[in-house]
């Protein structure tokens, strides 16, 4: 799940010159297995509500009650599945970090681990109800992301006594990012040298892929979860330090997504709202 202001893969963003972020806000669902369901609505500036501490966007919100997140989540399927995702997601930090990361120099774009050791529970219809090991980061930008990179991954992998976050990044002056940083139990961040970048078998639409891994290891894929000609998200099963852990990995290729042929493909499973009416 991830909220937007400022919908960064929404072709009406694109289309509007992205003057007006406020104006293509999103809250994006995406569930896996038996009854999956992908939500990422644009809606304008009149379904958009802040304060210090509840996003709202139309009928669904995210809200920060001092120890959780609570999202509350009422949103319509893309096609070709358009029915109604409803439910709740309860977010528990585990520790909240003060970490803030320069993704490129100038600071255009920033990465925010705000609780990368969390646990979640989550009761949405189509049957996804389960509690487990949770995520909450954030990424912040005053440039399109096409405009400063070419390609990144990005992966988080728990491990028995903290976790682990990678990122690598291609930029668009051929500039490279390789960022690892480790996570404890209490919330302390360090960057570590990470392990070697591995490539991994391609997505199911040829998306490069890569992560890290100890010497020797070939990562792959546990679970394919959201799958896009420029945009690969799935379970990832890897080895740091001799230990064998899956994390949620992701494959940004951004060279496809300048493309001015995806975005009419995109704008078929991401809705243009313009207006909404609060009660």
């Amino acid at each position: 799940m991830i909220g937007f202001i400022g919908s960064v893969f929404s072709p009406w963003y694109k289309w509007s010159g992205r003057r007006d972020p406020q104006n293509h806000a999103c809250i994006n669902v995406a569930t896996y297995g038996p009854g999956a369901r992908f939500t990422m609505t644009d809606r304008g500036r009149p379904a958009l509500r802040q304060s210090r501490d509840t996003l709202q966007v139309g009928p669904s919100s995210m809200h920060w009650n001092g120890r959780q997140l609570i999202v509350t989540v009422d949103e319509i399927g893309a096609p070709p599945r358009v029915t109604p995702v409803r439910g709740t997601i309860t977010l528990t930090p585990q520790a909240i970090t003060e970490t803030e990361v320069l993704l490129t120099p100038d600071g255009r774009h920033l990465w925010r681990p705000f609780a990368p050791i969390a646990q979640i529970e989550v009761n949405l219809t189509q049957g996804h109800s389960w509690q487990g090991h949770g995520y909450f980061d954030a990424n912040f930008g005053s440039a399109a992301l096409e405009s400063d990179f070419r390609f990144w991954t990005w992966g988080r992998y728990p491990l028995k006594d903290r976790a682990v976050c990678f990122y690598d990044a291609t930029r668009i002056d051929g500039s490279t990012l390789a960022l690892g940083v480790e996570i404890d139990a209490a919330g302390r961040v360090r960057e570590i040298a990470p392990p070697p970048l591995t490539r991994f078998r391609r997505s199911l639409w040829a998306v490069r892929r890569e992560t890290r891994a100890d010497p020797g290891f070939t990562p792959r894929q546990r679970l394919g979860m959201l799958d896009a000609p420029f945009y690969a998200r799935s379970l990832v099963e890897t080895r740091i330090e001799g230990e064998t852990s899956t994390g949620v990995h992701e494959a940004l290729d951004l060279t496809r997504y300048r493309q001015p042929w995806l975005k009419p493909m995109i704008a078929l499973r991401v809705p243009r709202r313009r207006n909404w009416t609060f009660d």
